[in-house]
């Protein structure tokens, strides 16, 4: 069966029958890239741009977020503490890990089995306290945390979700967005040389 084929937008498209672009629906749907939904987006447009894997257009619901040239897969979680709905106290910082049953865009057919189909998980979080100053588009704010699947399966295998607190005693590689991309390499290196 055939389906939509997705192109990547520049922006400056309009809508047929209206005198809006698709930069204008961009920003009126989109603009809350701090909010829970569109923040996961964000955090898995950082990792793609820093392993120059950003080519194609993102595919929702995809078996892993992110697929480097060189084929490693990568699952992308983000958190924050803090959040666009007023809070107490700062979010805990968990991030969901559970095994699932995948659906694979290429061939619309989903795993038998629960799994983790990524080589590597970046956990991404956006670090910013101060709300005054928070913006998630200062890639300073962020900081990544790269573990390899292997690692997950072998201490947490059923876990669905890890707070910070336990994901730093698995040591990831913590690193900021311009060493990212050696960061995922080296998390694969390592992971292949044991």
């Amino acid at each position: 069966m055939d389906r939509i084929v997705t192109k990547r937008l520049r922006g400056d498209e309009s809508f047929v029958g209206m005198s809006k672009s698709i930069l204008d629906y961009w920003s009126w749907a989109h603009s809350d890239i701090a909010s829970n939904a569109e923040r996961g987006k964000l955090a898995e447009f950082l990792v793609a741009t820093a392993l120059d894997a950003d080519r194609d257009c993102r595919v929702e619901w995809d078996a892993v977020d992110v697929v480097t040239r060189d084929g490693i897969k990568i699952e992308v979680k983000s958190a924050s503490y803090l959040q666009t709905w007023k809070q107490r106290k700062p979010s805990v910082i968990q991030f969901g890990i559970a095994p699932k049953l995948s659906w694979h865009s290429e061939n619309n057919v989903y795993s038998t089995a629960k799994t983790r189909e990524a080589d590597v998980y970046v956990f991404c979080l956006f670090a910013s306290k101060d709300y005054a100053q928070a913006n998630p588009m200062d890639i300073t704010q962020w900081k990544f945390y790269v573990l390899s699947t292997r690692m997950l399966n072998n201490r947490l295998p059923n876990q669905k979700t890890v707070r910070l607190s336990v994901l730093e005693k698995l040591v990831p590689n913590a690193t900021d967005y311009v060493s990212l991309a050696d960061a995922v390499r080296a998390c694969i290196r390592e992971d292949q040389d044991t």
